[in-house]
């Protein structure tokens, strides 16, 4: 398989989006290397929690022990391969027990007790001394700020550095809480998209299509929030939410990305999401009164609308949103969009935040419903014999370098792809 012949510096090969055996080499190189994003603390507070999901194709399970350790583990006995955990999330208790032979283990992964006693194997490879009789655990496992990694690769880079200037997503999402910490809102809005994980990943950064792709909601909304600001003086922040994805292609232009290493980006401020109001100025006044007014300042200023983690993953911290990627096939992706409260703020500003967050992905959705209907639309296309390449010739040459970060000169500019892509390449390739 020649990778590299499959991307140029302007244009990639539909069959990286099409191809099973380009689809398996994603996961064996990519996804089951990397530090994967398995889900925050606060979704195991206690002892025996457990929460499933999956890194690359591994099912795997993130618990709690009684020590307060969080611990990533395959979801598998290693007796006959039954998988110990059916349920999404839950509480296991004191230990894992098979469903199927009884076998039970410590939170930790380790060898509790066999059935009937460890007399029937006497003489045989199978006994607690034999690691191959524990669950088997991811190889690192990462704590940042809260938010849990692991890796399933024992060698590599480490979480942070992994992450890079991308840390600052999850950084901007706790400082603006006046605790420094944000606890999960258990219910997750989970999408099968039937388009190849890259769609979503170039989506999220393309400062070209909202315009075009939700223009029907933004015009809307933008009538209405004009009429009731004409009615009443000013309309609630979540016309704005959407009338903003009608703004002219003039203002997107001029939003600038920002590209790091490892494929991960920025999306720089767009959306004015920080409104005089008394609740605003309350929020304000808990950040100062935590923080001082310089601090806070800081914190609230930060450009930022959207933070990719390549290759997977999308933060809005501004609106206390993650949203994470699971791919199940060359076509079909899970998408798992979770929201977070932050602790200490005031429950008007937890409000404002859910608005977008139902807005953009909820059943009812307008804007996510938009995304996923072209990147359906895309998959078909690039499984046809309609043209071989994918163009990103936009703005192609015209982008700015400052050491290992490219600076887009265009908002517009394709150099997102290419970036992704770029690290797309270095991965595939690697041994």
């Amino acid at each position: 398989m020649d990778i590299q012949a499959l991307v140029e510096p302007d244009r990639v090969h539909r069959t990286v989006y099409t191809d099973s055996e380009i689809f398996e080499r994603e996961m064996t190189h990519i996804f089951e290397r990397i530090w994967v994003y398995c889900g925050h603390e606060t979704q195991v507070p206690n002892p025996g929690d457990y929460h499933t999901v999956r890194i690359g194709r591994q099912p795997m399970i993130m618990v709690r022990d009684r020590s307060g350790e969080i611990h990533v583990l395959h979801n598998r006995c290693p007796h006959r391969g039954v998988q110990l955990c059916g349920n999404t999330h839950g509480n296991t208790g004191r230990s894992f027990v098979c469903s199927y032979h009884a076998w039970s283990f410590h939170l930790d992964g380790s060898l509790k007790t066999i059935p009937l006693g460890e007399e029937a194997y006497r003489g045989t490879r199978m006994n607690k001394s034999n690691p191959d009789c524990r669950m088997k655990a991811a190889a690192r496992v990462a704590n940042y700020r809260g938010f849990i990694f692991a890796s399933l690769a024992a060698d590599g880079p480490s979480l942070e550095e992994f992450l890079g200037e991308a840390r600052v997503a999850f950084d901007d999402m706790c400082d603006r809480s006046p605790e420094g910490k944000v606890t999960v809102v258990p219910v997750c809005h989970r999408v099968i998209q039937h388009s190849n994980w890259k769609f979503f990943m170039e989506n999220q950064l393309d400062a070209l299509h909202p315009s075009v792709t939700h223009q029907s909601t933004g015009v809307a909304a933008t009538r209405v929030e004009k009429a009731i600001a004409e009615k009443e003086g000013s309309a609630p922040l979540h016309y704005h939410m959407l009338s903003t994805f009608a703004s002219s292609f003039e203002m997107w232009d001029k939003v600038q990305t920002l590209n790091f290493p490892h494929g991960h980006g920025i999306l720089k401020a767009y959306m004015g999401l920080r409104p005089q109001d008394p609740d605003t100025r309350a929020y304000e006044a808990l950040l100062a009164k935590a923080y001082g007014r310089k601090r806070m300042e800081e914190y609230l200023s930060r450009s930022i609308h959207h933070v990719l983690v390549y290759p997977y993953l999308s933060v809005q911290s501004p609106l206390q949103q993650l949203r994470c990627l699971r791919p199940l096939g060359p076509d079909k992706t899970l998408s798992e969009i979770w929201h977070f409260r932050l602790d200490g703020a005031p429950e008007a500003i937890y409000r404002r935040s859910l608005w977008y967050y139902n807005l953009v992905n909820s059943p009812a959705t307008m804007i996510n419903a938009d995304d996923l209907e072209n990147w359906t639309k895309g998959q078909w296309g690039l499984e046809s014999e309609g043209g071989d390449w994918v163009s990103f010739h936009r703005h192609f040459g015209t982008d700015t370098r400052e050491g290992d970060v490219t600076l887009s000169t265009h908002g517009t500019s394709e150099v997102v792809m290419r970036n992704q892509f770029d690290a797309w390449v270095r991965y595939m390739t690697q041994d």
